[in-house]
């Protein structure tokens, strides 16, 4: 029997427990409305999980988990204030809308602060087929975890092993304001992996591999997991620096989804409305090559961010960040669309699905076509300057030669300019790394500076 198929019976009770939570959440509003504010919004969350971890074969840990929040913010006129708790009781609950209202009164006036427009809430709710929660025993955790070590450690050049762990979380959240909106959400998340390291001394490498997904029938089986992380840990032994040099580079999908992350950062209102940022003043204008697009695609079937509203209850649409290489848009709450002058792109609390289109082939022709160049397979430290836009850092991958995989590399630094670099991005793969919102394949970049030690 497939060990992750194996579940126990379990009692669904998240739809009465999310009615619960909606029901704290308009008492909350009522009591807010009572003291004097004029507008007021309530967060209101439950989280379960499960999560273990084993090491040579040994159970390192057990951590069954049960959080609950209530976070209230109110709004006198346009001085804001929040407090939050844990507690379900109700004095504690008057407590917390009590001390929101008092930290409102002593706080000076913002123009932008307040709720997202009326007008904006969401009005329909499609089931977006992300709850999925596992009935997972600690003994069977653990049993999975334990089979995908031990299919990691089975080759003899696997010299030691950092663990492998198996976890399972379900989250409710319900969102709700003076508007009358009131949203409820379900999700679930599942993971198993490995980390393992091989050879001995100063040539040890260090890799792994993890599989995650909302489902349980999504994820890798965990022996297939334990025997990709072996695969990507020895193929690390040997590595080489390289001299210092202008060449191709192409980021395997894991990393390359930190590229858009970059973008992300730059184009969200918080920094832009601080100037904090280097790409003030971008929206409109062409930053990538013509072909180049980026999707938001917020309702979409088990994607790993779907909602109908974002987390100021802005109902969501599909819309285009980037189009023929041009950015469409920002990435706004209200509160960073005010201070812009803009209106919100109901992105408050992050975007939503991401797919980059690809206009290339899988990994295996993309180093193909490269030819000669760095295969970047992995990135270390944080020397990127969001206001330049300089991008400095550490790496590890392969070198590659005539399109095939020649030897490993480690110690080497990559460099160069964000803007420099999304305009000479060449090819965007079809190799998707499914364990993330940004849906995107390995990206080639047709030259960068590689510094080693050679």
């Amino acid at each position: 029997m497939n060990a992750i198929t194996t579940q126990t019976a379990g009692t669904d009770d998240s739809l009465q427990r999310l009615e619960q939570l909606a029901d704290i959440s308009q008492r909350l509003l009522e009591k807010a409305r009572a003291m004097g504010a004029s507008q007021a919004e309530v967060s209101c969350s439950e989280d379960r999980g499960l999560d273990v971890n084993v090491r040579l074969g040994e159970v390192e840990t057990v951590e069954s988990t049960h959080d609950r929040g209530i976070a209230v913010t109110v709004y006198f006129g346009q001085r804001k204030g929040s407090a939050s708790t844990a507690d379900l009781q109700d004095s504690s609950l008057d407590a917390t809308v009590a001390q929101a209202c008092a930290i409102a009164r002593h706080t000076e006036d913002d123009a932008a602060a307040g709720l997202a427009d009326a007008e904006l809430m969401a009005t329909t709710f499609p089931d977006l087929d992300g709850w999925h929660p596992w009935e997972l025993s600690a003994e069977q955790a653990v049993d999975l975890a334990l089979a995908c070590e031990a299919a990691g450690r089975a080759d003899a050049r696997i010299s030691n092993s950092d663990g492998a762990s198996a976890a399972t979380a379900r989250s409710l959240s319900v969102y709700a304001n003076s508007h009358g909106f009131i949203g409820r959400d379900r999700s679930s998340h599942h993971s198993i992996g490995c980390a393992l390291i091989a050879g001995q001394g100063d040539g040890m490498q260090r890799d792994g591999w993890y599989t995650s997904a909302i489902a349980r029938e999504d994820l890798q089986d965990p022996v297939a997991v334990g025997r990709l992380a072996a695969e990507r840990t020895l193929a690390r032994l040997q590595p080489r620096s390289l001299p210092t040099g202008q060449v191709p580079v192409l980021f395997a999908a894991e990393t390359a989804r930190s590229l858009i992350g970059h973008l992300l950062s730059a184009v969200s209102g918080g920094a832009l409305y601080r100037r904090a940022s280097f790409l003030l003043d971008s929206a409109g204008t062409q930053l990538f090559p013509d072909w180049f697009a980026i999707d938001e695609l917020p309702l979409l079937k088990r994607g790993l961010r779907s909602s109908a509203f974002d987390g100021e209850g802005v109902a969501t649409r599909n819309s285009a960040l980037v189009s023929a290489g041009v950015l469409q848009r920002y990435v706004l709450g209200s509160y960073s669309a005010r201070r812009l002058g803009l209106q919100t792109t109901a992105n408050a609390g992050g975007v939503h699905n991401l797919q980059v289109r690809a206009n290339a082939g899988d990994r295996a022709s993309m180093l193909s076509g490269m030819g000669t160049g760095l295969l970047v397979t992995e990135l270390m430290g944080q020397g990127v300057n969001g206001v330049t836009g300089d991008y400095s850092r550490g790496a590890a991958g392969f070198w590659v030669e005539n399109g095939e995989i020649a030897y490993p590399v480690d110690g080497i630094t990559i460099a160069g300019n964000l803007k420099q670099m999304f305009s000479s991005i060449e090819a965007v793969g079809t190799d998707v790394d499914p364990r993330s919102h940004v849906s995107v394949g390995s990206i080639l970049l047709g030259a960068m500076t590689v510094a080693g030690n050679d």
